[in-house]
């Protein structure tokens, strides 16, 4: 199960609640989860309880206790506990870390779109500054990921005033340019030197590129080797087979297994599957809080645990490719698309060499 099918699969618990008479509530246009915060447990938490407690006039948890059962009424979800005040932390049945690649590796680098924005129209009313239109031409196809339209005007009253940069970034050539402007916060002042230009680890644009480049290269290393995370078939029942997962007896479905052998075995593995699972949510904040910098940095993070997942992809010596190798190199490929299409909105290349 993803993480947009999970946010879907709460809604429905709520509007379930609220059908039955256990809740007496507006059921809400959308519910967002995400990873849990401290004290939390399971691999997903939503606060909707908490959203919720106020119109229903009851404490939070009480709401969460609510929704519970309605929730592990999906076959995906294996277990929803209650936390703190009324977050409650979902754990997925097995399989739900493949799912999560296998659905990156058919979507590439439209992963993450979604329909928040059906219909909108964004107005980005901009001065005639350099980082003001930079920022709105990346917010222009950030907002089309969620179904959205934005057109860019200069016009007043200005409604998108990011802090100016300091000097003319166009000597940095145009992605470093990009990337000094679009990676602050609009209330950052933009820093404009030649260190955006340095091939370095102190460098987060060369991290972010470099990561990507890393990930192109294990797939053709891996191709050299013979060896390929579709080695069994494209399809969902083949993806498994490919971390571990046993088809059923007749092949048409797949059995109910633990996580995966190969996919969150390691912290390396756990932190990159968690940046490739926040993804989609980062780009609906960026939309909506109108700030592509929120892109930018989820870049970082996912590039940060492409570089320390790496090594473990491809056989060592004598090793002869197994499952687990063909898991990661899938979940290497799924963070190379990642990475491509977040500095395709930034409209910033992504080097096949680095």
């Amino acid at each position: 199960m993803t993480p947009v099918e999970l946010s879907r699969t709460v809604l429905c618990a709520v509007r379930r609640a609220v059908d039955v008479g256990e809740l007496d509530v507006s059921v809400p246009a959308s519910v967002a989860v995400g990873l849990p915060g401290p004290g939390g447990c399971g691999d997903y938490a939503s606060n909707i309880a908490l959203r919720l407690a106020g119109q229903a006039g009851r404490p939070a948890r009480d709401v969460a206790e609510v929704l519970r059962p309605h929730i592990e009424r999906d076959p995906g979800v294996a277990e929803v506990t209650v936390t703190g005040p009324g977050f409650l932390n979902i754990t997925l049945a097995g399989g739900a870390s493949a799912g999560l690649v296998e659905q990156v590796l058919e979507q590439g680098t439209r992963y993450g779109y979604d329909d928040t924005l059906a219909g909108q129209l964004v107005e980005l009313r901009v001065p005639y500054d350099t980082r003001a239109e930079i920022v709105a031409d990346a917010l222009v196809r950030i907002v089309a990921t969620q179904g959205g339209r934005a057109e860019v005007r200069h016009a007043e009253p200005v409604n998108l005033r990011p802090v100016p940069a300091p000097e003319d970034p166009a000597l940095l050539g145009h992605d470093a340019a990009r990337w000094a402007l679009l990676h602050p916060a609009a209330h950052d002042r933009p820093r404009i030197s030649a260190d955006h230009l340095l091939q370095r680890e102190s460098n987060p644009l060369f991290r972010v590129r470099y990561a990507h480049a890393r990930t192109r290269a294990l797939r053709r290393n891996a191709a050299a080797l013979g060896h390929s995370h579709r080695h069994d078939s494209h399809s969902r029942a083949g993806v498994l087979v490919a971390v571990g997962v046993p088809s059923d007896a007749s092949g048409t479905g797949v059995s109910p297994a633990p996580v995966p052998a190969g996919f969150g075995t390691t912290p390396a593995e756990t932190d990159l599957l968690a940046a490739l699972a926040d993804y989609p949510h980062a780009l609906r904040l960026a939309a909506r809080d109108r700030a592509p910098d929120r892109v930018a940095r989820h870049l970082v993070v996912t590039a940060d645990a492409v570089l320390g997942f790496q090594y473990t992809v491809l056989p060592l010596g004598d090793e002869k490719p197994s499952a687990a190798h063909r898991a990661r190199l899938a979940l290497a490929e799924a963070a190379g698309a990642v990475l491509a299409g977040g500095l395709s909105l930034l409209g910033i290349s992504a080097p096949e060499y680095l």
